[in-house]
C-alpha cells in the first residue's frame, strides 16, 4: 500500500467519563438490565502494565471502552530540564524499559542533530547492532506475554530463556542488564570488550533456529489461529487516521518503516526487508513481529562483519567540547583536564534551536524533540511515544467483540506503560 497525500477521517476516542455517562443513559433505556460498566485494571494480569480500561459491556460483548492512563507518571520530561544534556541520558532508559538503548539513541541523536555533530563509524555500527538486539529482546517479551495471555505457556519460557543471552550481552558492554545508559552524545560511553563480537556471533547462530521453534508452536496452532485471525481488525486507512506506527501499522498493509522511509543511524546502508501484513488483525501483527525478529538477526550479522574491519577505530567524537578526553591524556595535558572538569560540572552548551529525530523502536515511531536555549540544560524535551498513540486504537478494535478477545487485542498492540505515562 502506498501512502497518498490525502486527508483521512479523524476518529474520536471518548474519555472514560464520557463512556460512563453514555452508558448510564443507555442503561436507563434498557431498564438497567443489559448494560454495565467494568473497570479492568489498573492492577490486572493482562494489561501489560498499570493500565485501566473503562469497559461498557452488554453481556460479554464490548459496547465501548476507553483507556485510562497516568498511573505510572514519573515526570521524566520535566526532570530532564533540570539536568545537563549528558546527565539526562540515564532518564531515557526508564521510558520504554524494554527498549532502553533505543531511548538512549533517540535522545542522543536529537542532540547530535541540534549540534551538527558527527559520530564515528565504529560507534554508528555498534549502535545499530545493539538497537537490533534490543528489538529482538523486546519482541521476545511481547511474544511470550502475548502467548501467555492466550493460555500458551511454553513460548513465554522459551522467549525469556533467549532474552537472557541478550541481557548478558548488554551487561558485557555497559555493566547493566536493562538500564544501560551506554550511548553518549557523540558516540559510546566506552569501547566494546574483546569478547563482544564472538559472543554476539555465538548468540545469533544459536538464536535463529529458536525462532522456528516459536512458530512451530503457534503459527499453525488451531487454537492460536482461532483466537487471532479476524480479531481486532484495523484497516490501513483507520490505522493511519489513528496515528499507528510500527508493526501495528504495517500489519494493516501500510509499508512504513522509518529505517527505510526516513533512514537514520546509517540504516540506509544495511540490507533488510520490511514485513507487511494484509488483514490488520492480531494474527498479522504477530506475523509481522516474528518476521521482524528474523530481519533484525540479518541486520545484526551485517553489523558484526563491519565491526571486524573497524577494530581500534574511534568510538566517540574527538570534539573535546562534547566528549570527555581519555583518562590517559588527563595525566599530562592541563587542557584535557580542564575540558574533563568543565564537562562533568557544567556540561556543554548547544546552540539555540530545536531538533527532532524519529526512530523505529520495537513499538513504532519513538521520537525525541529537544529545544535548546543555549544553556547547559535543555529548555524542553518531549518524546513521541508509540504506545500512547496505539492505545487509542483499542476502542476502534474492540467494539462488538467479546471481552475475552480484549486481552489478545491489548497484547497485540504491545504497549509499554512506562512509555505511555512518562
Amino acid at each position: 500500500m502506498v501512502l497518498h497525500a490525502r486527508t483521512y477521517p479523524v476518529i474520536d476516542v471518548p474519555t472514560p467519563a464520557q463512556i460512563v455517562e453514555e452508558a448510564l443513559e443507555r442503561a436507563k433505556d434498557l431498564n438497567n438490565d443489559n448494560s454495565m460498566i467494568l473497570s479492568m485494571g489498573p492492577q490486572h494480569p493482562s494489561t501489560h502494565g498499570v493500565l485501566r480500561l473503562s469497559v461498557e459491556l452488554a453481556g460479554e460483548t464490548v459496547v465501548n471502552l476507553a483507556p485510562d492512563v497516568g498511573f505510572l507518571h514519573t515526570g521524566i520530561e520535566k526532570t530532564m530540564e533540570t539536568k545537563t544534556y549528558t546527565k539526562s541520558i540515564v532518564l531515557t532508559d526508564r521510558i520504554d524499559y524494554l527498549s532502553p538503548l533505543n531511548n538512549n539513541f533517540a535522545y542522543c541523536a536529537a542532540v547530535e542533530k541540534l549540534m551538527d555533530l558527527d559520530v564515528p563509524e565504529r560507534a554508528q555500527v555498534v549502535r545499530v547492532l545493539l538497537l537490533e538486539l534490543t528489538r529482538i529482546g523486546s519482541h521476545l517479551v511481547w511474544l511470550g506475554t502475548h502467548a501467555l495471555d492466550l493460555a500458551a505457556m511454553s513460548v513465554f519460557f522459551y522467549g525469556m530463556r533467549e532474552r537472557e543471552y541478550i541481557l548478558d550481552i548488554f551487561e558485557m558492554v555497559s555493566g547493566a542488564r536493562m538500564m544501560t545508559s551506554y550511548f553518549r552524545i557523540g558516540g559510546l560511553a566506552w569501547d566494546t570488550p574483546k569478547d563482544f563480537i564472538p559472543t554476539v556471533e555465538q548468540f545469533l547462530t544459536y538464536f535463529l533456529p529458536q525462532v522456528d521453534g516459536y512458530e512451530d508452536l503457534l503459527t499453525n496452532n488451531p487454537i492460536w489461529l482461532q483466537r487471532t485471525r479476524g480479531v481486532g481488525v484495523i484497516s490501513g486507512e483507520d490505522a493511519i487516521a489513528l496515528g499507528l506506527t510500527g508493526a501495528n501499522l504495517r500489519a494493516s498493509g501500510v509499508d512504513w518503516d522509518l529505517r527505510k522511509t526516513i533512514p537514520y543511524g546509517t540504516y540506509e546502508t544495511y540490507d533488510f526487508n520490511v514485513p507487511v501484513g494484509q488483514n490488520g488483525d492480531i494474527f498479522d501483527r504477530y506475523r509481522c513481529r516474528v518476521q521482524e525478529i528474523r530481519e533484525s538477526v540479518k541486520i545484526a550479522r551485517q553489523a558484526v562483519e563491519r565491526l571486524k574491519g573497524l577494530e581500534g577505530a574511534p568510538y566517540v567524537t574527538p570534539n573535546r567540547k562534547v566528549a570527555p578526553p581519555p583518562k590517559s591524556e588527563i595525566t599530562y595535558s592541563m587542557e584535557s583536564l580542564i575540558h574533563h572538569f568543565k564537562l562533568w560540572t557544567e556540561g556543554f552548551r548547544p546552540p539555540v534551536g530545536s531538533a527532532y529525530v524519529g526512530t523505529e523502536s520495537a513499538r513504532g515511531e519513538f521520537g525525541c524533540y529537544v529545544v535548546s536555549d543555549g544553556t547547559p540544560k535543555p529548555w524542553r524535551v518531549h518524546f513521541r511515544s508509540p504506545s500512547f498513540i496505539s492505545l487509542q486504537a483499542l476502542p476502534h478494535m474492540a467494539k462488538g467483540r467479546l471481552v475475552a478477545d480484549l486481552v489478545g487485542m491489548i497484547a497485540s498492540l504491545d504497549p509499554v506503560l512506562g512509555e505511555v505515562d512518562r
